[in-house]
């Protein structure tokens, strides 16, 4: 069974077809008129998406060598508005045209599954980490579909922060590659950044947001690259502290990353050092793609699950729902 799978929840218009061999084509393109905002524009993201959705969806099916697939499956949420609709209402004309069965997908429980495309891949239950620019979350997930949120932010999400961080310091958008970059060159140790924590295993970055900007403006302040290692390291302290307190008291010992996040070298480096079953997915895999999307939809239409046409968006849609 081939799936098409059509992502547009942000800035990125992704389309990937799933078969029972893996990935078959994974297509993405990624809008780059944000950058010269600091962040994403919702308005222009929706535009982007209606200019480039036709062209990367038949990128993917070439890519794949079919000319149709045996289901459609589209992100429903949660993200902006604007940008969900696009992918979604152009998924459901795809499948009423082809008379296939389509479904709306969450978008982190595409994130969340995204693990089962890697050979090996994790069985459940596992644990994981999802990581992103709107969403910090440890899952217990036991099953397509039964997933316990274990703890989430409660602010800013780790990607907002880095993001945050780096315009601060004048380094750009997206920040996480800038400051995963430059973090390499520093020390991590320089500047005594908080480790904030909210309660039980939710996180909090918006404290230590703070901190970084405090130190910024000081006249003796450290290193643009002393900076971000420090800052990094922080995150990555809070992160994977929670992640080892949830094995704990679970008693579950595998662990996915997923999100945007997940690509940062740091976080990857030290979660591979846990006295956890760690899966890592390769960085093209860490951030919005269409291939998490099919696999998901791929998965519960394994299931007997079917959507209907009237499926609306969901921006705020939970994955624990």
């Amino acid at each position: 069974m081939n799936v098409l799978g059509i992502e547009s929840s942000c800035d990125e218009t992704a389309a990937s077809v799933v078969g029972a061999t893996g990935v078959l084509s994974d297509v993405v393109h990624s809008q780059v008129i944000h950058a010269e905002y600091g962040g994403v524009v919702p308005e222009l993201a929706s535009r982007a998406h209606v200019e480039k959705m036709g062209t990367v969806v038949r990128a993917a099916l070439s890519e794949a060598g079919i000319e149709r697939p045996d289901a459609v499956a589209a992100t429903a949420g949660p993200g902006l508005i604007g940008a969900v609709l696009v992918g979604l209402s152009f998924a459901k004309g795809l499948a009423a045209a082809w008379d296939v069965p389509f479904l709306g997908i969450n978008h982190l429980e595409g994130h969340l599954l995204s693990a089962l495309l890697e050979d090996p891949a994790p069985a459940f239950p596992f644990l994981g980490l999802v990581v992103s620019g709107g969403h910090s979350t440890v899952y217990l997930a036991r099953d397509v579909g039964n997933y316990t949120v274990l703890g989430e932010t409660i602010d800013d999400a780790a990607g907002e922060a880095f993001d945050k961080t780096a315009r601060m310091m004048r380094l750009g958008y997206p920040g996480g590659p800038v400051v995963d970059r430059l973090a390499a060159e520093g020390n991590p140790k320089a500047v005594k950044f908080p480790r904030p924590r909210p309660g039980d295993l939710d996180f909090s970055f918006s404290g230590l947001k703070t901190a970084v900007r405090t130190h910024v403006q000081k006249k003796d302040r450290a290193s643009d690259v002393d900076v971000c290692a420090s800052f990094q390291a922080a995150v990555v302290d809070c992160l994977l502290g929670r992640v080892k307190e949830a094995a704990e008291r679970t008693g579950v010992r595998r662990l996915a990353l997923a999100g945007g996040v997940a690509a940062n070298s740091e976080l990857r480096r030290r979660a591979l050092e846990l006295d956890l079953d760690v899966f890592v997915p390769p960085k093209n895999r860490c951030t919005d793609n269409g291939a998490m999307i099919a696999n998901a939809g791929r998965q519960r239409l394994i299931r007997g699950e079917r959507h209907a046409m009237d499926l609306g968006a969901r921006p705020g849609w939970r994955v624990d729902e």
